[in-house]
């Protein structure tokens, strides 16, 4: 009953694998920016003597839904939504630059533009925004001001806008996008563009995630009651040979 056994467990292993990218999917469903992922599996029919009579399931790496959310407007400036294709870029660590769609940024005391507490980027860096009595966001990224006891309009920065090839792009554990090769960074793209006092919402359906949830949890159950007829079997068998 091995052979029986292991298909069950095979399958049974790729179901729960394919549960806790539907949870993760779920629990996302209110984060801004936030992109669905996919799972992924293969078939693999096992090697052996006679009829190959047994398939196998291989998790395969997984993917990501790129397809755009809703604009919501909040009239807060400083929440920016991407029209179309495209990523903001952040600064995630030294010497590394990651990519997301999430746009809910902030200023911290010093003026440095955050999302959470990285760094958002700019052409030149990281962009800080002096005291100001008037600000103004560009559809291509560029951040105007009117300085505090001041009535010239000033420019303090543009943000980074890029539009890597979405084949390089992999998610990391920490949610953040980053470029596979390409020494990790890829270039601003001009044809980006940005529009302040939106935030894009999650990709995620809740409906159609919930619904594969419960088709998995099925599956799941299926595949217990192959391994416990599998148990069943053997013990069948077991006692009929003690029995000869």
């Amino acid at each position: 009953m091995d052979k029986m056994l292991f298909t069950a467990m095979s399958g049974a292993s790729r179901v729960m694998m394919a549960q806790q990218v539907h949870a993760n999917n779920l629990a996302n469903v209110n984060t801004a920016g936030f992109r669905a992922d996919i799972e992924q599996a293969e078939s693999v029919a096992v090697k052996g003597n006679g009829f190959e009579t047994r398939t196998l399931v291989a998790a395969r790496a997984g993917g990501t839904d790129f397809s755009q959310g809703a604009l919501q407007h909040t009239d807060n400036p400083f929440d920016m939504a991407i029209r179309g294709d495209g990523f903001f870029a952040v600064e995630a660590g030294d010497n590394d630059e990651a990519y997301t769609r999430t746009g809910n940024f902030h200023l911290d005391a010093e003026g440095t533009l955050l999302l959470g507490d990285r760094p958002v980027l700019g052409t030149g860096g990281p962009i800080v925004i002096p005291e100001y009595q008037q600000l103004d966001i560009g559809a291509d990224g560029t951040i105007s001001i009117v300085p505090s006891g001041s009535s010239l309009v000033q420019e303090v920065g543009q943000l980074k806008l890029v539009k890597p090839d979405l084949a390089n792009l992999h998610k990391s554990e920490d949610g953040l996008f980053r470029v596979a090769g390409q020494g990790g960074q890829a270039e601003a793209d001009e044809n980006v563009t940005v529009a302040s006092g939106y935030i894009e919402t999650s990709n995620v359906n809740a409906v159609e995630s919930m619904i594969n949830n419960m088709s998995l949890s099925r599956n799941f159950e299926f595949q217990i009651k192959m391994m416990k007829t599998a148990e069943d079997l053997a013990s069948a068998g077991n006692r009929l040979v003690r029995g000869s």
